[in-house]
Parts: structure tokens; C-alpha cells; sequence
């Protein structure tokens, strides 16, 4: 029975995945907080293959202990999302949302890395997001870290490739699906956006075209993504997975005829 470490174990994604895999696989589910760590415990104390474990990426403590577990599929998936103007925005959050989704998410795939390069075998299944290839105003900061991310995967897959073919890297690209990380994200930046702004004025203008965008294009199934990460825990050959796929040539296009 191959091991799997789960990060960002709390997400309705996450969820409907650990649903699906939770007999085939040992697991250990990684989550933020103590909190977090007792309601999943509770939620899958039944569950004999599930281990979940307090994993906050700035913990030292939290990382540290990745080092003794043995994993052949790392889902990578921990992040946290702020939005606003890059022409204002606090540095602090900024340079947070970089330290989280790509920092600390390189580290923790460094250090299981490590080991599956010692056995000759494992493969590393990160999530990024279709938001990284969407140049959308006021979601600069989130989807500029996962644009890092994206660029980042594709460069260690053809790194790795030269140590061992054995060794996979895999790279999901989630699009816009209603799980309430999206809804937090959107609405934060207007706790500072309405106070002072340099688009002050234009906040009700702004809000008007995000809710239309978000209510015509935002998915409430997750059958989509779910199919695809399933996918790509399973396979070997693919590198991409992404859902939903009309989301992904409105992803291609957005740039285009947004300016």
C-alpha cells in the first residue's frame, strides 16, 4: 500500500479526493491548525489508512517531521489567497502569500524529494491553478503566486527527469469552482479597498463585474477536478491536469481581450 501525504487536507476538493482514495492508500492529512486537527481527526477516526498531522508550512517543528515519514505521492496543495490592487496592496501580504504558495511549498517538496530520490521512485503532484494563467485585476497576488508555482513545476520536471525517469512530477490546475476559499478571497480586499484606494469610486463598478464573472463561470461540482487529480495520483505518463476544461481556452484567451 503506497503512501500519500495530502497538504491542505481541510479543501472541499481535498475532500471528495480523500473520499475516493482513503482504502487504497495510507494517508496522512496535513492541515494548518490545531483546530483543523481535531475536526479531521474526529471526521476520520474510523478511518484506519488516515493519519492527519498539524502541518503549518511556517512551522519548523510542523516541516521538520515530513522528514521521517516515507511518501511515494505528495499532493501539494496548501495555500492561502489575497486579493487587491499590486499598485497598493500591503508588501507584508504580499510577500506572505509568496512565503506560503511558493516558498514553503518548494520546501516541503525539497525535503520529500530527498528521499524518493534515495529509493529511485515517487512522484510529486502539485497543485497550482488555473488563476495562474489568468491575468485577472485584483487577483494579482494570488494568481501571480500560483503563475510562480506553474513555472516552477515545469522547470523541476525536466530537472528531475535527468536524476530518474522513475521519479514523477505532476502539475493540477484547478479553475473556479465554489468551495468558499474563491468568496473569502474576493471580499477581503475590500476591508481596505473601501477605506483608501486609488479605485475608491470605482468599488461598486468592480463588484458588479466580479460577482457577474464569478456567478457565470464558478463551478459548485467538483466531479471535474476530483476525476483529474484522481488521474493523476494514478498515472505516470501525463504532466498537466486540469478541470474544467472550458475553463482552461477561457484561460488562453483571457489575456487576449482583457487589456
Amino acid at each position: 500500500m503506497k503512501t500519500i501525504l495530502y497538504t491542505g487536507a481541510t479543501s472541499g476538493i481535498a475532500k471528495e479526493v480523500i473520499k475516493k482514495i482513503k482504502k487504497k492508500y495510507k494517508i496522512y492529512l496535513g492541515v494548518h491548525t490545531n483546530k483543523q486537527l481535531e475536526l479531521l481527526k474526529e471526521k476520520y477516526k474510523k478511518d484506519k489508512n488516515i493519519k492527519v498531522i498539524k502541518l503549518d508550512l511556517l512551522n519548523k517543528k510542523d516541516i521538520e517531521q515530513i522528514k521521517t515519514l516515507d511518501i511515494d505521492i505528495l499532493l501539494s496543495n496548501a495555500a492561502i489567497g489575497y486579493g487587491g490592487s499590486i499598485a497598493e496592496i500591503d508588501i507584508k501580504k504580499l510577500k506572505e502569500i509568496y512565503e506560503i504558495n511558493v516558498f514553503k511549498n518548494i520546501e516541503l517538496i525539497q525535503i520529500v524529494l530527498k528521499n524518493m530520490i534515495k529509493k529511485g521512485s515517487g512522484k510529486v503532484i502539485i497543485i497550482s491553478s488555473l488563476s495562474g494563467l489568468m491575468p485577472m485585476k485584483f487577483m494579482g497576488p494570488y494568481s501571480s503566486s500560483k503563475a510562480s508555482l506553474i513555472r516552477l513545476t515545469q522547470v523541476l520536471k525536466k530537472e528531475i527527469k535527468l536524476i530518474n525517469k522513475n521519479i514523477k512530477i505532476k502539475l493540477v490546475l484547478p479553475g473556479m469552482y465554489k468551495t468558499g476559499f474563491n468568496q473569502i478571497m474576493i471580499e477581503d480586499k475590500y476591508d481596505w479597498m473601501e477605506i483608501e484606494s486609488y479605485f475608491q469610486n470605482q468599488i461598486k463598478k468592480i463588484r458588479k463585474k466580479e460577482t457577474l464573472f464569478w456567478t457565470l463561470f464558478e463551478k459548485t461540482k467538483l466531479n471535474g477536478i476530483v476525476r483529474e487529480i484522481l488521474k493523476a495520483i494514478k498515472e505516470d505518463n501525463k504532466f498537466i491536469y486540469s478541470a474544467p476544461k472550458s475553463q482552461r481556452i477561457i484561460s488562453k484567451i483571457y489575456e487576449l481581450i482583457n487589456d
